[in-house]
């Protein structure tokens, strides 16, 4: 795990010293990625220089130093994250050259000898790489399949930049940190900003399973292409075309293998390796599989809340002693959640909305003082149907076949069911608006939505009726139901949809912030692109049935645990967000949307965000969902500043209010 950044200018001429000094300080913007180490190379005659801060896993020795040149002299590569595989690769590859052990240098003996597409098409991991081609003056990013990796790149006085996080290019000459609106107005509608936008102008993420190449010519401009090299879309598409036929019990056999192996793979490490555990489903089998392979009780993490309605210590406690693993959990207050708060904009560098960051930044704080490495349970609800919300979205759906009259009974009925945490102001605002308003609410959402596509838009978004700062909200998949996953029935479309938006542009990015933050590296073996590619291939049936999800999970699991200390409610990692912006959070959040500073920000609708507020306050509508994106926003913009270091926001911008 490393944290890469570079350039290459349009027109060389700076000396050495120049170019080293400025990908120096561009790396060391990201040392918190790669405490153990800190590299840059240059060529002076072509413009070009890396540099990247190196956290060491794989052979600890300055073997591993990058960036790393390749023994031909052609090649030089600097990469963020790990090629798993990197053994069984080795063993194809010629002995010749090689220095140490990491799998940076086998990833980068692949590429000499076989080229960075075939390279690509055999790694097994998560990364995102810079390679820099001496001979042909190319430069070559690349990003993971499935997105668990950054990668960002922007255009800027006469240069192509490239970093793991926008942090790196403020220490850039010259660039411009200006907040680009368009992007920011996608943070309103599902608490993130996603591939290929970022939240500052003229920069891009790289999306998942996508790579980008520049080549520069002798007195012309650059040249820049783009292309996809795996498309998690695409394997979910031919899944379903080409679906499971050996019945459920063969797919949970063949599940168990390929999770067995990227568990396997997963725990390869030179350093200290754990687990985080939450009792549920995901992490327990994670877990259960990992402690099976391994000769010692396995390191296993977990945190536990004050708060009994959101902890989960007890159930992860279980777990840990029927499988025997070395448990560590840490009980914190709501005092020492609230204390993340105030560091999230500089944690995650660009604007995230998901409240269940705040303790997934406590979580890796625990771990990483035991270790280096931590295996996670993320994947598994979008490749098998875990989500709460599919089952309200099911619901949904059967409503909206109903007449009016019975349509307006039936929702009194659902008002009274249990409403999942995870949409921040609980599922479609309910929660705490009474009875009447709930019901008024979900009527006019169902008489509003004519196609399943519809209802699932305004289910997963926070703020309904985009765009929200005044300008028009960029084309994304989400958006444009025509670019959804061609899949059938409605449900499987919901997951896949997930699989390609919320999974990478949310939870990847959340936990990937959150372990770097601390120099921790996070492993996520459901993700391993085999699983995903055999997960496509079963019918929903046998992935979800009747509202209960991960079928297969859950048969895999019992091999190993007794079904009765993981089968209970799906509580997640949430807080109790409404409370706190009535509470504990009140005057952060009122300083954050003080009326003459939102003003003076030249970026808000002021009215609306100030009626919002107020009626949060007064408990008349639960508006936690809507506000949590403002206050990022806010927040983020404060602690990046203004002008050249920070963000600068020109003209006025207005923010739509919410429908009551």
């Amino acid at each position: 795990m490393c944290g890469i950044a570079g350039f290459v200018l349009d027109a060389p001429g700076r000396a050495a010293a120049e170019l080293g000094a400025i990908a120096g300080a561009m790396a060391d913007a990201l040392a918190h990625r790669g405490p153990d180490d800190r590299g840059v190379w240059c060529d002076p005659p072509v413009g070009v220089a890396l540099g990247s801060r190196r956290l060491a896993i794989q052979d600890l020795s300055p073997a591993g130093h990058q960036p790393m040149v390749s023994p031909c002299g052609r090649y030089v590569l600097a990469i963020n994250g790990e090629v798993y595989n990197f053994r069984q690769l080795a063993g194809e590859l010629p002995a010749e050259g090689r220095r140490g052990g990491s799998d940076t240098e086998i990833a980068l003996l692949a590429i000499r000898a076989w080229g960075w597409q075939r390279a690509l098409a055999r790694f097994n991991g998560m990364f995102a790489f810079a390679l820099w081609d001496r001979e042909e003056r190319r430069l070559t990013l690349v990003r993971d399949r499935l997105g668990q990796k950054p990668l960002y790149w922007a255009r800027s006085d006469g240069a192509l930049l490239f970093a793991s996080e926008l942090r790196a290019f403020r220490r850039f000459p010259g660039f411009a940190a200006e907040l680009d609106r368009e992007s920011a107005a996608l943070l309103f509608r599902r608490m993130s900003i996603p591939a290929p936008y970022a939240v500052l102008r003229d920069t891009h993420k790289l999306g998942p399973g996508r790579w980008l190449q520049v080549r520069w010519r002798e007195g012309g401009a650059p040249v820049i292409d783009e292309g996809e090299y795996w498309s998690a879309r695409a394997v979910l598409e031919a899944g379903a075309a080409d679906p499971w036929r050996e019945g459920a019990a063969a797919a949970h056999e063949a599940l168990e293998a390929l999770l067995a192996d990227a568990v396997s793979l997963c725990s390869i490490a030179d350093v200290p390796l754990g687990a985080f555990l939450s009792g549920g489903i995901d992490s327990s089998l994670v877990v259960a599989l990992l402690q099976r392979a391994s000769t010692r009780p396995v390191r296993t993490f977990t945190i536990g809340f004050g708060d009994r309605a959101y902890d989960e210590s007890a159930h992860a406690a279980s777990v840990a002693a029927a499988l025997g693993t070395e448990h560590t959990t840490v009980t914190v207050g709501e005092r020492e959640l609230l204390a993340i708060v105030p560091r999230l904009p500089a944690i995650y560098d660009e604007p995230l909305a998901d409240s269940s960051q705040i303790p997934t930044v406590l979580v890796c704080e625990l771990a990483r003082p035991h270790v280096t490495v931590a295996l996670t349970g993320d994947g598994g609800d979008e490749l098998f149907g875990g989500y709460a919300h599919y089952r309200q979205y099911q619901r949904l759906l059967r409503l909206r076949a109903l007449p009016r009259p019975l349509r307006r009974a039936a929702t009194a009925t659902l008002a009274r069911l249990p409403l999942p945490a995870r949409l921040g102001g609980g599922w479609l605002g309910l929660r705490d608006q009474g009875l009447h308003a709930g019901l008024e609410k979900l009527d006019r959402l169902l008489a509003a939505a004519r196609t399943p596509e519809e209802v699932y838009l305004r289910l997963v978004s926070s703020w309904k009726t985009p765009p929200l700062l005044g300008v028009r909200e960029p084309p994304t998949v989400l958006a444009d139901p025509a670019r959804w996953p061609a899949l059938a029935p409605p449900l499987l479309q919901a997951m896949a949809l997930d699989a390609v938006t919320y999974l990478p542009d949310d939870v990847l990015t959340k936990v990937d912030r959150a372990a770097m933050a601390v120099g921790l590296e996070t492993r996520l073996p459901l993700l391993d692109h085999r699983v995903v590619e055999l997960a496509a291939r079963l019918p929903l049936g046998m992935r979800s049935r009747r509202g209960r999800g991960k079928l297969p999970l859950r048969a895999v699991l019992a091999r190993h645990l007794d079904p009765r200390l993981t089968e209970r409610p799906k509580m997640g990692f949430s807080v109790p967000l409404a409370r706190w912006l009535r509470g504990e959070l009140r005057d952060w959040a009122e300083d954050l949307l003080d009326e003459r500073r939102l003003a003076e920000g030249g970026l808000w609708d002021v009215a609306a965000v100030q009626r919002v507020w107020r009626e949060h306050l007064e408990e008349r509508a639960n508006w936690a969902g809507y506000l949590w994106p403002v206050l990022t926003l806010e927040a983020w913009r404060r602690e990046w500043g203004e002008g050249p270091r920070g963000v600068r926001a020109a003209g006025e911008v207005r923010v739509a209010a919410p429908a009551a």
